[in-house]
């Protein structure tokens, strides 16, 4: 497979799959039935959840500037927020493609060098990955008794164990495969790894550690309220284990991954986990949408704005 052929399915595939969940979702709540849920919903709740989606995005942007100072960068905090912004708001065109052009914006109007701007950009997906783990170890500490009894009703405590087993064993070959290979996948993992390892012992080693830690700390609070108090503005979600939207909230994050910011997959995703719990599909798909719709706007906004801003912001510097 050549490059261009690679390209083209980087780019078609998390697209046909977003319309693939954006109809998969609408046969299980009809368009018309879904209206009447953005109709009905409560937008104090909505406007909170933006608020504190943005919020986040205004700390990542503060955050950052803590990984480009020891390398003896300063760029203005305005430059990094429409940076963040931007890098958002391109995501949703090309997945992946917003951290290429969030590090491009301070190469062009900063003068810090790509490959070091992108580098803490990888140093702080180690420190948000961290953060993300900690999340679902908490929600599986919380829901660990409802989940253990969701799947020995639905599967033979032998076939689960078996399966455990199984992949544990997969996991101890591969990892001896890769340490032993000089095979150019094994090389890849292993400097995938190296890569994590030397982000996680370069935030330690950051004069300012406590406040990126902090930062981050925060970032992920907000994201985490963001997604909860949206949740009251659906009547029929009122009163859900917390336990249960963390495990929604984990789901809608591993979405955003699998198409362009999420179109389709996130409300799927969180009808997927909220299932788990015995939550109708309606309320669950509906309030997928609306979350999402209601931040996707945040950032287009922001993010178009901070597109046209940034050269106009930068006229006098360049």
């Amino acid at each position: 497979m050549n490059s261009k052929t690679k390209s083209i399915l980087k780019i078609s595939l998390p697209i046909l799959l977003g319309v693939f969940l954006i109809w998969y979702s609408l046969s299980k709540v009809p368009f018309n039935e879904l209206l009447e849920y953005f109709k009905n919903a409560n937008y104090y709740w909505v406007f909170l959840g933006v608020f504190f989606g943005f919020l986040s995005h205004l700390s990542r942007a503060y955050r950052w500037l803590y990984l480009l100072e020891p390398m003896g960068y300063k760029p203005k905090l305005p430059n990094s927020i429409m940076a963040v912004f931007s890098a958002y708001l391109i995501n949703y065109t090309v997945p992946r493609a917003g951290e290429v052009a969030r590090a491009s914006v301070l190469t062009t109007y900063e003068q810090v060098p790509f490959e070091k701007g992108f580098g803490t950009i990888v140093a702080e997906r180690v420190a948000d990955m961290i953060l993300l783990l900690l999340i679902i170890a908490i929600a599986l500490f919380l829901q660990f008794d409802y989940i253990y009894a969701f799947f020995i009703d639905r599967f033979n405590p032998f076939t689960i164990a078996f399966g455990l087993a199984f992949l544990a064993i997969i996991f101890g070959l591969l990892i001896l495969f890769i340490n032993k290979s000089q095979s150019a996948f094994a090389i890849k993992i292993k400097n995938f790894i190296n890569g994590l390892k030397e982000g996680v012992f370069s935030i330690f080693k950051m004069k300012k550690k406590w406040q990126f830690i902090a930062h981050t700390v925060f970032i992920w609070i907000m994201y985490v309220l963001m997604f909860y108090v949206t949740t009251f503005a659906v009547a029929e979600l009122h009163g859900i284990a917390f336990g249960a939207i963390l495990i929604g909230f984990i789901s809608a994050s591993f979405s955003i991954a699998a198409t362009n910011g999420g179109i389709g997959s996130y409300p799927v995703a969180i009808f997927a986990a909220f299932a788990v719990f015995g939550i109708a599909q309606s309320p669950s798909i509906a309030f997928g949408w609306i979350a999402w719709s209601s931040q996707t706007l945040m950032l287009v906004i922001c993010g178009g704005f901070s597109l046209i801003f940034l050269p106009l912001y930068n006229k006098k510097r360049l």
